[in-house]
């Protein structure tokens, strides 16, 4: 008997350094598991919810920027794992999906769990194709993965179940190796010199720093005092950018600093390095700005752009360099950086255990988080508060990792991207910041942690609601409503799963529980009890945002829920003294 096609599709991955994938088996994926099997050399991570699946993979390629491979069952399977191919595309990371479909024959007659998966998945891919036949493979699994790793996104490949099972085509070389071509993308010569005589014609620069900045550090840093421009980063570009980094002042957008909108504000120049910062309110207006990013199509979609540049951001700024002059002119760098430096005192501040016997704050679990995590440490957090108080209180080194559901903002995103993270590092410690409402979404992913023998640290923000929504809320100036979590003990859940499981209700408790479950030789979970009405305002409030919490408060009274008020007074009277 020769080799089938999934034999071949098995040993095309292997052979480009595919080590595991991560779904959920069914029938018309029996072939290829099967193939799995038998070849022995790459791992079948057997997820729980094939969104888990897809979140899994894009935290993997996003920590390795190498292929990761998803797969999910035909019908129902392998739609569940949209919303996590989402995710992958949106952060340009490569992840290849392996959708199982219905038998050839029985497309377009409304068989048992037909869908149309080229159809489904065709917004949140670079390539999905059908191969209905076994000739089209190992042809289009090749084109698959190299659109996923040239164009940094998701490709789908759908397979009839019962083409995995024919006879593979003969094949005349041994499977194909397919990596990443890298390439040197530097702006025209023109382009180029256009941008620094704007920069050369200005005192007040400043930088705003994303994801497009990885390996690009040291240039980042020399461009930065060439200019004498504070940094701003994004959130994708945290890890790239914060660390040894004197030029650094924060974030900016909606959990970010003050600082970091100021020195925005006050420009003369803005350049953008590799960054698709969605929130113009937050982007000086009347204001020329640069804009390097190696996919020409996304310059210019945030704000106008007077110098687009298209190229890498490391190489760009090499031959930019060359091109202009050194300012003397430290004004505008000094004022930003002395305005982060307070907001971070006062953050750091704000960071404190509390006094008491109530929920903790969250600062001061974050910051605990922190303190304790390995130097080397991968981190992932939900979308929500546990966002806001990464962005504040976790702090990289250039071996720290960061990964989330930052640009496609999906809940519940933590705890698979941890998955993904710790099985492609088994090495390194991967603690997950999970919100209540995110962990419930997926909480059939802690029997995954245990099956898979996966030693993931979780830490809960428990604060018994949906607490950024209720921060939308009031800002909007409405009563807070449905955002209730009539939460269960999450450590006796964790105890049953098989892990280490541990409650945390008061701040004295939580260093020594956070360095027990770090110790653990296993997955481990924190149920910490966190203050529900922390407030974490924007670094710039708006009038309307402004009005909409006088309107909040007032509305609440009317509603006879003036408890609430009380206990966000209470919680939040310590933002006053340390202003």
């Amino acid at each position: 008997m020769g080799a089938s096609v999934a034999d071949v599709m098995v040993a095309t991955l292997k052979a480009s350094g595919v080590r595991r994938i991560y779904g959920i088996p069914g029938d018309s994926l029996n072939g290829f598991t099967d193939a799995l099997r038998r070849d022995g050399g790459i791992t079948w991570e057997h997820v729980r919810h094939e969104e888990a699946a897809g979140f899994a993979a894009s935290a993997e390629a996003a920590l390795t920027g190498e292929l990761a491979v998803c797969a999910g069952s035909c019908g129902p399977g392998n739609l569940h794992l949209i919303n996590g191919l989402y995710d992958a595309q949106r952060s340009g990371v490569p992840v290849l999906a392996i959708a199982a479909q219905i038998p050839v024959d029985e497309i377009g007659g409304q068989y048992f769990q037909e869908t149309h998966p080229q159809a489904v998945f065709r917004e949140c891919s670079v390539y999905c194709e059908l191969a209905g036949t076994a000739g089209q493979l190992p042809r289009l699994l090749e084109i698959a993965m190299r659109a996923a790793l040239q164009r940094r996104g998701v490709a789908v490949l759908v397979v009839p179940g019962e083409v995995f099972l024919d006879d593979a085509v003969v094949q005349k070389a041994p499977p194909a190796r397919i990596r990443r071509a890298r390439a040197v993308v530097v702006p025209d010569r023109e382009s180029l010199e256009h941008a620094a005589q704007m920069l050369n014609d200005v005192d007040r620069v400043t930088i705003l720093a994303g994801a497009g900045c990885a390996g690009a550090h040291d240039q980042l840093i020399r461009f930065a005092d060439t200019l004498k421009a504070p940094v701003v980063h994004a959130f994708r570009g945290k890890e790239f950018v914060e660390y040894d980094n004197p030029y650094d002042v924060g974030m900016t957008g909606l959990i970010g600093f003050s600082s970091g909108y100021r020195a925005m504000e006050h420009c003369e120049a803005l350049v953008m390095l590799g960054t698709d910062f969605p929130y113009r309110p937050f982007f000086p207006e009347g204001v020329p700005v640069i804009q390097v990013d190696v996919r020409g199509e996304r310059i210019g979609r945030r704000v106008p752009v007077e110098v687009p540049l298209v190229g890498t951001v490391k190489h760009t700024i090499e031959a930019l360099l060359p091109l202009l002059a050194v300012k003397t002119f430290t004004a505008h760098l000094d004022q930003m950086t002395s305005h982060y430096h307070r907001t971070r005192v006062r953050l750091d501040r704000l960071a404190d255990p509390g006094k008491g016997d109530g929920p903790l704050h969250p600062q001061f679990v974050a910051a605990t988080i922190d303190r304790l995590a390995a130097d080397d440490a991968i981190f992932t957090a939900d979308v929500g508060t546990p966002c806001i108080w990464t962005a504040r209180y976790l702090r990289m080194n250039g071996r720290r990792r960061l990964v989330g559901s930052f640009n496609h903002g999906s809940m519940a995103n933590a705890l698979p991207q941890a998955i993904g993270a710790q099985a492609s590092h088994p090495g390194r410690q991967v603690l997950a910041l999970c919100g209540d409402g995110g962990l419930a979404m997926t909480l059939g992913e802690l029997i995954t942690l245990r099956q898979q023998n996966l030693p993931v640290k979780i830490v809960v923000f428990d604060n018994g609601a949906l607490s950024f929504v209720e921060l939308e809320m009031k800002a909007a100036g409405i009563v807070t409503y449905g955002t209730d979590l009539d939460n269960p003990d999450f450590a006796g859940i964790a105890q049953a799963a098989g892990m280490f499981g541990q409650r945390v209700d008061t701040a004295a408790e939580l260093p020594a529980a956070l360095a027990a479950a770090i110790a653990h030789d296993g997955p481990a979970l924190l149920d910490v009890r966190t203050a529900r009405q922390e407030l974490a305002l924007p670094p710039k409030l708006t009038l309307g945002q402004i009005k909409g919490f006088t309107l909040h408060a007032t509305r609440t009274i009317l509603s006879g829920q003036g408890n609430e008020l009380i206990e966000l007074v209470k919680t939040n009277l310590r933002d006053l003294d340390h202003e």
